[in-house]
């Protein structure tokens, strides 16, 4: 299919991939003005993009952009450079860390419980990234970042949009507002953490975060192989790329459970049996499967990254098409998660499609919120375990009620997909 739909997909584009693969099926050929774009909605082909046939493939055009936030870290970095990074951080994210992580979520999710009162007003959006953000400042840096973490936020607060923008950096050449802010912004999170890096220096290195673990790398391998300015690009991505992923999951999560008091309950009663009054612990993430299920669900129908893009950097034959080099492939977790071939009813918020049984019926790559691969979210257990872990003790005290209920929160699709404007609540206390 040929044709110009750069203006339809600007304007909703997770209406726009949902219904080319509704209309065209699995294999779909736009145009965006110049650029030939295949969207791939079939979970064969899409595992054949992010797993087996990834040597095929680079980083899309849109992450190159985040290069301007983010710099050149393991999320925007390609080829040796990206192999290099991702061995020297997958330590930070096994499983003797995960277990010391875990306490770490525990205590900053309780302190962060503990804040709220019955019949506050907040945007548990905005709540849910605070808390995130700490903890990431906590188990990446080794340190609480406090009121850093809130300077952070707001410092970085809508500039992935910016430093997407199709035209980004021939902007960057004008005096224009975003991009003064943008630079501000870079300059603020590079201040936080160069003086968290030469306090580091200072105090030892001995300590088992990422933080440690590339000081130490970087110092047997001299900074010609890792500058500062490397070494802060990798902890800016996962300081604010990891902490919003999991950040928006955890919103949408409260935002399905307020519309289902059917499932809220449920969640409820495993959470008071496993739990109890107690503190939550880390055991308790694998005790409480419904939890998880009703993540799961909610990153079905909200998953956080809603588009993944690659180019490809050779032929690559699908389904009897050809996808010539240099062309922009795409999968969509928005689109596939809703198609109603892999999830009957697909709009419906159905935490038991994640029973084992449910859900080994499926293709592996029907559900792939994390992406897929040697660029696959190198968090994602991290990301599992901090979910459920928060889910269980903010659900243990209190219940999120929409202030609106008659509304729903208008989706904003960058990087991640977030609530635009938030999503109001009202807090009620449980026990």
């Amino acid at each position: 299919m040929l044709f110009g739909s750069l203006a339809e997909a600007r304007r909703d584009p997770l209406a726009f991939v949902q219904r080319l693969g509704a209309e065209y099926g699995d294999v779909v050929h736009v145009r965006l003005a110049t650029l030939r774009v295949f969207l791939l909605n079939h979970p064969d082909d899409i595992e054949q993009v992010l797993v087996t046939c990834q040597h095929r493939f680079a980083k899309g055009k849109s992450l190159g952009r985040a290069r301007r936030l983010f710099g050149n870290g393991v999320l925007t970095s390609d080829g040796a450079l990206h192999s290099r990074q991702r061995r020297l951080i997958q330590p930070a994210f096994q499983k003797p860390q995960l277990s010391a992580y875990a306490d770490v979520m525990i205590a900053l999710a309780l302190d962060a419980r503990d804040r709220l009162n019955h019949g506050d007003d907040l945007d548990i959006a905005g709540e849910m990234s605070q808390v995130t953000l700490a903890i990431a400042g906590k188990t990446l840096l080794g340190r609480d970042i406090g009121r850093l973490a809130g300077e952070t936020l707001e410092a970085a607060s809508g500039l992935l949009e910016v430093a997407l923008l199709p035209l980004a950096p021939m902007m960057d050449l004008l005096p224009l507002p975003h991009v003064r802010r943008l630079r501000a912004a870079r300059q603020a999170i590079d201040r936080m953490l160069t003086g968290i890096i030469e306090e580091r220096r200072r105090d030892g290195r001995g300590k088992a975060d990422l933080l440690s673990l590339l000081l130490r790398a970087q110092e047997a391998a001299g900074s010609d192989v890792m500058s500062d300015e490397q070494l802060r690009d990798e902890l800016t991505t996962m300081l604010l790329a990891g902490h919003e992923t999991t950040a928006y999951a955890l919103a949408w999560t409260w935002y399905l459970l307020a519309r289902h008091p059917e499932v809220e309950a449920r969640l409820h009663a495993e959470i008071d049996a496993v739990v109890g009054t107690r503190q939550p612990r880390a055991d308790d993430v694998q005790a409480l499967p419904y939890t998880r299920m009703v993540f799961a669900e909610s990153m079905r129908l909200y998953p956080p990254a809603w588009l993944l893009g690659r180019v490809a950097i050779e032929r690559h034959d699908v389904r009897g098409y050809a996808i010539p080099r240099g062309s922009l492939v795409v999968v969509s977790p928005w689109a596939v998660h809703r198609n109603d071939e892999y999830f009957p009813e697909p709009e419906r918020f159905d935490p038991d499609r994640w029973c084992p049984e449910v859900q080994a019926s499926r293709p592996r790559f029907s559900y792939f919120p994390f992406g897929g691969g040697t660029r696959g979210c190198m968090g994602e257990v991290f990301a599992w375990m901090e979910g459920v872990l928060l889910v269980a003790a903010f659900a243990q005290r209190w219940r999120f009620r929409l202030l609106d209920e008659s509304s729903v929160p208008e989706l904003q699709p960058a990087i991640t997909l977030k609530p635009k404007h938030g999503i109001r609540v009202r807090v009620e206390r449980r026990i």
